[in-house]
């Protein structure tokens, strides 16, 4: 833990980093790739949505019930024609989940439903869930999202850029395509949960994608005064600087999070956990992944078209290739002078260790020679 906790003080001081941006079509080729497959298991197996999406019944049998989960599906499809959904509860009762059929035909349903449960039909409890009604809630789902991604753009262009704005939606798309193609693949029931678990997981991969921009605002405020860095450079240190905080509040997140969906929901069989939890999960990777490897990369491509940083990545190029031309002198400048035009605020070196300046007036008008 101890060199985990050295490793990202070094990021966060910028002694160590790994190229993201200029790996930036890696990361673009596999996000494609990753959406790519997510479409196809949307378009050839779709969302397995909930009775409260397209209509149906729910109904709870008495408690301590002897029939087994398979043979309560059996009698749900043979009284209704339809697969079902049956859970047994803490207390020994079915719920048994009908998607998709007429309401008027549910006391037909309950009444088969009882005898081949061999229990007094007016024990079985009846929820009833309108199509018209599922409509309506698909329809606010979708509505609410549009807004939220609105605001989102919005209001990260007054606080940022529109560039930054672009580049924070393009990784939400990318996290709700993720989220809900695995859910097709999957095959799991959509319910209200996994719509609250998207919503959540949208704020969180927010969360971390501000995190740095925050920090790259900061670094950029007077990068064209300088010839030392290119915008893509003080991204990457952007990227870096803010590694570590972004995998630590990510494994904390998804740890009970993989409780809830493979120990709950898997192990001992709370299948209701499943719809919230599996959103959860992929969403907060996926949030993870696209604010390092999606949205900043994205940034510095766009602020890359800008004529003012042309002409800066260009005069740092040249001085680049002068400075090699002439024996490297960027590799025996003090470090002093290596970060004098460097923006404010900007962390040090981007890839390898650096060896800490003496001090220029080190032990002058001592006697001692000795720091105080």
């Amino acid at each position: 833990m101890s060199k985990l906790g050295s490793l990202g003080a070094r990021l966060h001081r910028g002694e160590v980093g790994y190229d993201f941006v200029g790996n930036r079509k890696i990361w673009y080729g596999i996000s494609i790739l990753i959406t790519i497959t997510a479409v196809l298991g949307l378009a050839v197996r779709g969302l397995n949505m909930g009775i409260e999406f397209q209509g149906g019944a729910v109904f709870t049998t008495p408690k301590h019930m002897t029939a087994s989960v398979a043979k309560a599906e059996g009698y749900a499809h043979d009284a209704s024609g339809h697969d079902a959904v049956v859970q047994k509860l803490g207390d020994g009762s079915l719920r048994i989940q009908i998607a998709g059929i007429d309401t008027d035909k549910s006391d037909a349903i309950k009444d088969k439903l009882a005898k081949d449960l061999n229990v007094n039909s007016e024990n079985i409890n009846a929820d009833l869930v309108g199509p018209s009604w599922g409509d309506q809630v698909a329809n606010k789902a979708w509505q609410g999202l549009a807004i939220f991604m609105v605001l989102v753009v919005v209001y990260l262009a007054i606080a940022f850029e529109w560039r930054m704005a672009v580049a924070a939606l393009v990784a939400l798309i990318h996290d709700i395509t993720i989220t809900t193609g695995i859910y097709a693949l999957v095959g799991f029931e959509v319910t209200p949960g996994t719509v609250i678990g998207l919503l959540t997981i949208l704020g969180y991969s927010l969360y971390d994608t501000v995190v740095v921009f925050d920090s790259l605002k900061e670094q950029t405020k007077d990068i064209t005064k300088q010839t030392r860095w290119t915008f893509s450079d003080v991204a990457n240190r952007s990227i870096n600087s803010t590694l570590m905080r972004s995998i630590n509040t990510t494994v904390v997140a998804l740890l009970p999070v993989a409780g809830l969906l493979f120990i709950g929901g898997g192990f001992l069989g709370a299948g209701m956990l499943n719809d919230i939890s599996l959103s959860l999960f992929v969403g907060l990777a996926a949030g993870a992944y696209s604010s390092i490897f999606i949205a900043t990369p994205l940034v510095a491509d766009l602020k890359e078209r800008e004529p003012q940083m042309k002409a800066l990545k260009k005069r740092v190029l040249a001085k680049r290739a002068q400075a090699a031309a002439e024996g490297g002198p960027l590799e025996a400048e003090t470090a002093d002078e290596r970060y004098d035009d460097e923006p404010e605020g900007a962390a040090h070196a981007v890839v390898g260790p650096r060896n800490q300046p003496a001090s220029r007036n080190r032990g002058r008008g001592r006697p001692s020679g000795k720091r105080r």
